[in-house]
């Protein structure tokens, strides 16, 4: 009996051995096959690289060391776990701490962003909210190589003929000369700069406007306002007019909706959808709603359904979505400019009993996660995987839904388990 266990085991022992080595030499094969395959795909880019317009200097410098980069490839094919409801991502946005950084950028960049509204009709706090939602005033840039990223994601084959346009345009930039290749790091998908452009988008509508002679929309501020500008101006922005305003649904609303779908003001009046008076009592650098006339075009959005804020907008919500097609960012840039106005919050309730968190908020509740011996890294406000985790047990650990979401729920939670602590 000994015997024969011995016998097995040792069979089992070879089977196992065996398939260890298989597997060990399939994923050294994998490896080079991957390593060859880069390598061959790099090649191509070459071919095709010299025969629109880039140089082989500049394309073997460029190149020089570059491998593919796994994390960028694993940012895109992310599913996200936790769906961002859209009062998490607005709360986290629009809070009072950008409002009050973004009152200051207007009063430091006066003169810069007075000459973008005369030359481009752009309101310049819209152009001011777009940088404070993609960059939050050029503090975070993002830290990946654009062309390790995006020579990855062509090498990858995904979505291979936009990033490969976006990697030729990234080799003409720094054939120009414009953007020094160290500064030439933005996300994984290729954004860049104080603004976050493409590089197809850089090369279209980024300007000089500081008179330097080049196109710095990462260094140089007044590059970044006038070519932030002058995208929102080539995308339709209509000078002197409102993006839109909050509305009051009439109850139990099922009439027509979606920002494609546009009738006139007087219609939607027909309808029983009227302006938020606290809307009306806006500074004067808010458009008032008396001052559109019952003819002009617009669209009623509900983000949250009919029981959530509802918006009716008009030309220049579009030219907002136009930078990066999502209501909720259109709907948090727009905010953020009536807030730096003046404007009051957004009125109606969001249909929740866990509303969203500001980065004052979620740094606290990251400082309180630390407390706690989670190991999170540092209390910067921003929600990422390991405070989802973190979050999640201690969901789990107080009796609460488990969901990983950094709400007002565990903030209070977190703060009543601090202070029992503490007595």
């Amino acid at each position: 009996m000994n015997l024969m266990s011995n016998t097995l085991n040792a069979i089992q022992f070879r089977l196992n051995a065996g398939g260890m080595f298989f597997m060990v030499v399939c994923g050294l094969a994998a490896t080079n096959s991957y390593a060859e395959s880069f390598e061959g795909c790099v090649a191509g880019l070459r071919s095709s690289a010299l025969t629109q317009g880039v140089s082989a200097q500049t394309f073997d410098q460029a190149m020089k060391g570059v491998e593919p980069d796994p994390e960028v490839i694993k940012s895109y094919g992310y599913q996200p776990e936790f769906r961002t409801p859209i009062w998490d991502y607005i709360s986290g946005l629009v809070d009072d701490e950008r409002v009050e950084d973004g009152r200051a950028q207007l009063s430091k960049w006066a003169p810069v962003l007075a000459r973008a509204e005369q030359e481009f009709g752009v309101d310049r706090y819209a152009i001011v909210a777009v940088w404070g939602v993609e960059s939050n005033f050029g503090m975070i840039k993002g830290k990946r190589e654009l062309v390790r990223s995006l020579t990855t994601l062509v090498c990858a084959n995904k979505r291979e003929a936009f990033f490969r346009s976006e990697l030729m345009a990234t080799l003409r930039i720094l054939q120009t000369g414009d953007i020094a290749p160290e500064y030439l790091v933005g996300s994984w998908a290729g954004a860049f700069g104080q603004t976050q452009f493409m590089p197809t988008t850089y090369q279209r509508l980024a300007i000089d406007f500081d008179g330097d002679g080049r196109r710095d929309i990462v260094n140089s501020i007044p590059d970044a306002i006038g070519s932030t500008a002058n995208f929102l101006k080539k995308a339709g922005w209509i000078k002197g007019e409102p993006w839109g305003y909050e509305v009051k649904l009439p109850p139990n609303y099922s009439g027509p909706s979606g920002r494609k779908t546009k009738q006139s003001l007087a219609k939607w009046t027909g309808l029983g959808i009227k302006p938020v008076k606290a809307q009306i009592k806006q500074t004067n650098r808010v458009s008032s709603v008396a001052v559109m006339p019952d003819t002009t075009q617009a669209a009623l959005i509900m983000p949250a359904g009919s029981e959530g804020p509802a918006f009716l907008v008009f030309r220049n919500f579009d030219a907002i979505y136009s930078y990066n097609a999502a209501e909720s960012y259109a709907l948090s840039i727009a905010h953020l400019a009536d807030r730096m106005k003046g404007g009051p919050a957004i009125q109606a309730p969001w249909p929740t009993d866990d509303t969203g968190t500001s980065r004052l908020e979620r740094r606290e509740i990251q400082q309180l996660l630390l407390a706690r011996g989670y190991q999170i890294g540092e209390a910067d406000g921003l929600i990422g995987a390991n405070t989802r985790v973190a979050i999640s047990d201690f969901q789990a650990s107080a009796g609460l839904p488990v969901d990983g979401r950094a709400g007002q729920r565990v903030l209070i939670a977190l703060r009543k388990g601090t202070t029992q602590g503490s007595n």
